[in-house]
């Protein structure tokens, strides 16, 4: 059976060096944005004077508001055009920096951090457009550099926070990230072209875009808020409920409406449900990752003969070798995906994630460890980002890809919010008694890091339950990832 029809070649493709560094930078300047306040989270608590459950906040309202936004604006790029989206997805973000640089409000502090979310749309409207825009022998690259740079900016934002703290504020945080969105913006207004494909027979879904927005909150906010309410609270148990409900009415909505916001035939082919089940699992593991990595790298030694007193900056360094990897493994999940497809870099990419949390649960009385452990985590969470985009865009006409990885770029986030969550259960589970402050024990850090190589094994494995694709006979190591050529087993 073939696959999606793609956009057809042109000689007036623009090159990929116009256009490929304002897109990544697009990338990398989001990335940043979400994570940088990861590690300030108690000490912002302290600054703007609010209890520790209300401060997370900040994170919480940024996860709602990208995943709501990702994928209506990767829908509205597939109707109205991808760059208009994209600029306003940067919009977004440069909005909620400058908001967030100008105010000493925890409120305004938090409506800034929603507008930041409006960056999440990045992800599926550059995908998009490379996929749109560049000479087919270039979508492999650009599609595996934009999805690495997720996992490089990530890394990048934690190292960039320590080292801003240790001469700044807490507002040079939210500087960088406006400072990152406007370069970004003003590249992609100058080198993106307008994109020609636009899915001129859609139409708008109000009532699809409000149900997912709606069990979206609701996951998000009782996934959150978990560990502060009690996960058998009637709060908890009830948004859970809510959004179970809503997400099934949203479910028969989209597939009784004649023009989707989501269309459910499309999720619900293997290579796109599956691929965005390894997407959950992969979030789940690299946003748990980084906060059990920061916090037990953080624990001052003398209290707990574990861990290594370190600053912010020190945490962020040792994290450091994970944004290297991803972004190593960018250029090798390319040429991967092009010989053999998309299936050997994201079971290597969830192998490798499995390993490098494995390792930390055996050996973590050394800062090498760490940076042995963080280096090979990069590598897999690239290899991983680099190989979805791929199985989506060969799965999904050009005018569905906005859509398609926008779901993916949410599930991804979710994936992160439930690690999150599930990571600082487990730590607060279990913590050492008669100390002034409540500090885990080692044995729930290396609880934390089993979970998190089960969750990644786990995603190395679905990858087998999608039939194996195969790159056609005309295809080279240079061309477009396989699925986009090829043709699946009978």
């Amino acid at each position: 059976m073939s696959e999606a029809p793609q956009p057809t070649a042109t000689a007036s493709k623009p090159s990929s060096a116009r256009v490929l560094p304002a897109l990544v930078l697009a990338m990398l300047a989001y990335s940043v944005v979400q994570t940088a306040v990861v590690p300030i989270l108690p000490s912002l608590a302290k600054e703007l004077n609010v209890s520790g459950s209300n401060i997370t906040w900040l994170m919480t309202a940024n996860l709602l508001s990208a995943a709501v936004l990702t994928p209506l604006l990767g829908r509205f790029g597939d109707l109205r055009g991808r760059k208009p989206m994209l600029m306003i997805s940067l919009g977004g973000l440069i909005a909620g920096s400058a908001l967030a640089v100008s105010t000493h409000s925890f409120t305004l502090l938090v409506i800034a951090r929603v507008l930041q979310g409006a960056g999440g749309g990045v992800l599926p409207l550059a995908i998009s457009i490379v996929r749109d825009e560049l000479p087919k022998e270039k979508v492999t690259g650009g599609v595996a550099a934009i999805s690495a740079s997720m996992g490089v900016g990530s890394g990048l934002g934690l190292v960039a926070t320590g080292l801003l703290l240790e001469h700044w504020s807490y507002k040079s945080i939210f500087w960088m990230g406006l400072i990152f969105g406007l370069i970004a913006a003003v590249l992609v207004a100058v080198r993106v072209p307008q994109d020609p494909v636009v899915d001129k027979e859609g139409g708008a879904d109000p009532l699809g875009a409000i149900t997912l927005a709606g069990w979206l909150s609701a996951l998000l906010v009782a996934v959150s808020q978990g560990n502060e309410w009690g996960w058998t609270s009637t709060k908890t148990l009830g948004l859970f409920a809510v959004a179970a409900v809503v997400a099934l009415a949203w479910i028969v909505i989209e597939s009784k409406v004649k023009h989707p916001l989501v269309d459910m035939k499309m999720m619900s082919r293997p290579a796109v449900a599956f691929t965005n089940i390894s997407g959950l699992l992969i979030g789940f593991g690299m946003y748990g990752s980084f906060m059990v990595i920061s916090n037990f790298a953080q624990t001052p030694a003398k209290f707990t003969h574990y861990g290594f007193t370190a600053t912010v900056l020190h945490a962020g360094v040792m994290l450091l070798p994970s944004a290297v990897g991803s972004m190593l493994a960018a250029p090798v999940g390319a040429l991967l995906i092009a010989r053999r497809g998309p299936r050997l870099p994201l079971v290597l990419g969830g192998a490798l994630g499995a390993v490098s949390m494995a390792y930390l649960a055996l050996r973590h009385s050394a800062e090498g460890d760490i940076y042995t452990a963080s280096a090979i985590f990069g590598l897999g969470v690239g290899l991983a980002y680099a190989a979805m985009p791929a199985y989506i865009n060969g799965a999904v006409p050009a005018e569905q890809s906005g859509i398609a990885n926008g779901m993916n770029a949410v599930l991804r986030t979710v994936g992160g919010a439930i690690g999150t969550a599930v990571m600082a259960a487990i730590l607060t589970g279990d913590t050492i008694k008669g100390l002034p402050i409540p500090l885990p024990t080692l044995d729930a850090y290396k609880h934390a890091f089993w979970t998190t190589a089960a969750m990644c094994l786990i995603a190395a494995v679905v990858p087998f339950a999608i039939r194996r694709i195969k790159p056609a006979a005309t295809a080279t190591a240079d061309q477009t990832p396989s699925p986009e050529l090829a043709k699946t087993d009978a």
